[in-house]
């Protein structure tokens, strides 16, 4: 029997734990749990300890959550900023011109981080798909687009259709929602498609500009910068 066994089983009366008591005595804690599996206060013990490890856990959490919380505050506070600074470069750009006044239109404006546009005219989504990748720097594989499609509607026909008029491509493409019912008469040959994003930094931005081209769009100062 180890001598220091009684000191083990003293601190573990005192509310020690397996690792602790390890540690401090080179003891493995598969030995551990078999000296105290049958002592009801060691059980008590145990049960002390992971509520207390669950206390601290929850804190922890709470505390990360704060951090982050904060963290994404200024995140956002920076996306305002940039937005502010990059209208001043784009405003008179013919194609920022055209996506705001698409997505001013035709946008998602209510979700936190999505950006959205449907529609069943190939060359707006072209335009605003254009927009993405070449003023806002986004590549095929953040770009999401599914079709709106009637039930006896070819999906892959329509697909090719929006993959050619569109400019996007096989991978682009997410799903497939089907109008539930019977077809009516006068129906979309291909459907409507969406193309979507999802970043609550971009939309903070889109949101922004759409502000300040509102604004701006009511002064005589924007006109005569155009002309």
């Amino acid at each position: 029997m180890r001598k220091d066994k009684a000191k083990i089983f003293k601190l573990r009366s005192q509310g020690k734990s397996f690792s602790e008591l390890s540690k401090l005595f080179s003891v493995p804690k598969s030995t551990l749990s078999e000296w105290f599996k049958g002592h009801m206060w060691s059980k008590e013990i145990a049960q002390k300890l992971i509520k207390k490890s669950e206390q601290k856990s929850t804190i922890v959490l709470k505390e990360l959550a704060i951090i982050r919380g904060e963290h994404l505050k200024k995140l956002y506070i920076q996306a305002e900023i940039e937005a502010g600074e990059e209208f001043e470069f784009l405003k008179y750009h013919p194609l920022f011109i055209s996506a705001m006044m698409i997505y001013w239109g035709e946008g998602d404006k209510l979700s936190k981080s999505r950006i959205s546009i449907a529609n069943t005219d190939p060359r707006m989504l072209r335009v605003f798909l254009y927009f993405l990748k070449n003023i806002c720097g986004f590549n095929d594989d953040k770009i999401r687009a599914w079709i709106l499609a009637y039930p006896d509607m070819n999906i892959e026909s329509s697909k090719e259709y929006w993959i050619k008029n569109t400019g996007l491509n096989e991978l682009n493409f997410r799903k497939t929602i089907t109008i539930q019912g019977k077809p009516t008469k006068r129906k979309l040959s291909n459907g409507v498609c969406t193309i979507e994003l999802s970043s609550t930094y971009f939309k903070i931005k889109m949101l922004v500009w759409l502000r300040c081209f509102s604004e701006v769009l009511i002064t005589d100062e924007y006109y005569a910068g155009v002309v």
